[in-house]
């Protein structure tokens, strides 16, 4: 009686197999890179179109911080002479006008000596044209006469006028000049003046020191602004326009930004270093800033159209970044990008992604989490 039961238990065992093992036609394994977007999920999902938008690089250069040669002044004597006294120290303020060393000159006692022989010379000639007038007037002498002693006194006016400018080239002050010819007395001692108000950041002579016009003696500056200089390299100069906004940071106040403009940029390459000569103006009132400290420039290069999405979009998973882009029927892809970088809010896409794709820009990180929960 059991013999005939085995053969037909044993079908519908196989059969009962056949059904575990066989699959629904037409199903195929789920993308992990896709999420279809629930109903509340997609409520919080904020969709736009991939855009381009003007972005400028940050081009980073180290460079120094300058004296404003415009606020600087050299200062020489402008006689030759042995230095006497000296008055300004190193570091110290002076003002405009202000005594800074006194020297013996020879060379401005021969000079006033000329102006004052000169000075008597044409005040003789001037009484001889004044009696020969008087005689010519009687018809004591004759017209050739009076013209030959009016020649001599324009002549010595002459002189003696060329004396007067030499003394001040000399550095002499018409007053001074003025009391030279009323007292006669020769003075050689030649003062050395400030001709701005700063500060004496270099002295370069000592006392009892020959000098001569050609020899800086002291060297002043104004340090109420200062120049932040630096070196673009020349393969990123053509980013580099006057005019456009930089940031300097000093580290030796803790890296605080400043910001300026470009004030400069050099027509010529330096042949030794390739680089290009900027420069921007800083305002020093408070004098923290100091002549050769050490800078380092920030300056936003001329704008270019780049392809950027939001911060907001960009899902960071395996240490990559990406971006969910839509896909009809409420389904959205996690796609690998390759991003630059952050610019304004944005990151400039590099890699993977076309102007003109609609991408998730707010909610991509609840996107993100139901992918992973669905792929568990």
């Amino acid at each position: 009686m059991l013999k005939p039961l085995l053969p037909l238990l044993l079908i519908a065992a196989l059969g009962a197999c056949n059904k575990k093992n066989d699959k629904p036609e037409g199903e195929t394994k789920a993308d992990p890179m896709v999420v279809t977007a629930s109903a509340p999920l997609l409520a919080q999902v904020k969709i736009e179109t991939s855009h381009t938008a003007p972005v400028s690089d940050t081009i980073r250069v180290a460079g120094r911080i300058d004296f404003d040669e415009q606020r600087l002044a050299r200062i020489g004597s402008s006689v030759n002479g042995r230095v006497t006294d000296l008055y300004a120290q190193l570091g110290q303020s002076v003002n405009k006008g202000e005594v800074l060393a006194r020297l013996h000159s020879s060379e401005l006692s021969t000079a006033q000596l000329a102006y004052l022989k000169s000075k008597s010379q044409m005040e003789l000639n001037r009484r001889n044209v004044e009696r020969a007038q008087a005689l010519f007037a009687t018809d004591v002498i004759s017209d050739a006469e009076l013209q030959r002693r009016s020649n001599e006194f324009e002549i010595a006016s002459a002189e003696t006028r060329a004396a007067r400018d030499q003394l001040r080239v000399l550095g002499l002050p018409q007053s001074s000049i003025d009391q030279l010819g009323k007292s006669g007395a020769i003075d050689s001692i030649a003062p050395v003046v400030s001709s701005i108000k700063g500060v004496v950041v270099e002295r370069r002579v000592a006392a009892g020191q020959v000098v001569q016009p050609a020899d800086s003696l002291f060297v002043i500056a104004e340090l109420s602004r200062v120049w932040a200089i630096a070196q673009v390299p020349e393969q990123q100069v053509s980013q580099v326009k006057e005019g456009q906004a930089v940031q300097i940071e000093i580290p030796a106040l803790a890296n605080d930004k400043l910001v300026g403009k470009l004030i400069f940029v050099g027509q010529t390459v330096n042949p030794e270093t390739r680089t290009v000569l900027v420069r921007t103006e800083l305002d020093n009132k408070d004098g923290r800033l100091k002549p050769a400290m050490l800078a380092t420039m920030l300056i936003e290069s001329v704008p270019v159209e780049r392809l950027v999405v939001p911060h907001s979009a960009v899902v960071r998973e395996d240490d990559t970044d990406h971006v969910f882009i839509a896909l009809p029927d409420n389904q959205f892809r996690l796609i690998r990008v390759k991003l630059g970088p952050a610019h304004n809010g944005h990151r400039v896409v590099l890699e993977g992604l076309k102007a003109g794709e609609k991408i998730v820009v707010e909610g991509a990180f609840h996107l993100n989490n139901e992918r992973n929960r669905e792929a568990d």
